[in-house]
């Protein structure tokens, strides 16, 4: 059955509403960083540059790494844009955006994100990297989609409990990566926790300016969390969204953070723009092998 001009938008010439993409324009291998600028210092590693756009926020750019094919995305901040990004990159490669339906042979990508973040333990200390095994949606995204299979409700319900949550919120998910993704990208560098993705950078993160927040208590509750040796590292704005909705519709995804803070010791990276740059690196490096 065709999908409705109205719930898949395109623009004038055939390419997807919000990305400006086209099938042919994009890998299989997919990087996505926040911050448009992260695009080109990605990019900059590239042996060839073979297309790059931007609308919006949305800057893409494909080109090859020592032979390997990636592209790079800037999603902007939160999950709702995330939304927009999956759902139509999924399109770009699993839908016939001519006859507007679903192809018969589904086509997988694989996703990395880029970003960076303050640990939330004293152990995990700055300029190291954290991988996320998880992502815990505090933001209710997921919840506009069937994710009863995906979900983990054991994890779920503890940190519920550990953290008193409040039933006027959305109820939180815990979503795992993808382990095929994660083996990849692991060493001895590497750290492995929970990604805690909140719906804002303010209240949501437990930051006070002028408005008092709901839960005063609920950072240290986040910090203190702990199920069966799965810890909460770090909290974010996009990783649960991208680990749901890549669930959901098939694809592989993993988050990996250069750790530029430590908020358990207060400490912060002399030099953090080398820490993303070698994050860069070594990522590209461990997605080519």
């Amino acid at each position: 059955m065709s999908i409705k001009q109205s719930e898949l938008i395109l623009n004038p010439d055939g390419s997807i509403y919000h990305l400006n993409l086209r099938p042919e324009n994009i890998a299989t291998t997919i990087i996505f960083v926040g911050d448009q600028d992260r695009v080109d210092k990605i990019s900059k590693h590239f042996d060839t540059i073979e297309f790059t756009t931007q609308k919006r926020e949305f800057k893409t750019t494909t080109g090859t790494y020592k032979n390997k094919q990636f592209t790079v995305i800037s999603t902007g901040i939160g999950p709702d844009n995330i939304d927009i990004v999956l759902n139509e990159l999924d399109a770009l490669v699993n839908i016939d955006l001519k006859t507007r339906e679903p192809k018969e042979k589904l086509t997988k990508l694989n996703i990395v994100r880029i970003g960076t973040s303050g640990s939330l333990q004293a152990d995990i200390p700055v300029d190291s990297f954290v991988i996320g095994s998880h992502g815990l949606d505090l933001n209710g995204l997921l919840h506009s989609y069937l994710i009863d299979e995906i979900s983990n409700p054991d994890i779920e319900k503890a940190f519920v409990s550990h953290t008193n949550w409040s039933d006027k919120k959305s109820y939180p998910v815990i979503i795992k990566n993808s382990k095929e993704l994660e083996t990849k990208i692991t060493s001895e560098k590497t750290y492995t926790g929970i990604t805690a993705t909140a719906g804002g950078f303010y209240g949501p993160q437990g930051r006070v300016l002028r408005l008092a927040i709901q839960d005063a208590e609920l950072n240290h509750k986040i910090d203190s969390f702990n199920f069966n040796g799965h810890r909460i590292t770090n909290l974010e704005m996009e990783t649960s969204a991208i680990y749901g909705l890549s669930k959901l519709l098939g694809h592989n995804a993993c988050s990996i953070n250069a750790i530029i803070a430590n908020r358990a010791n207060g400490t912060f990276s002399k030099n953090p723009g080398k820490v993303i740059a070698d994050l860069i690196i070594y990522t590209l490096e461990k997605l080519i092998q």
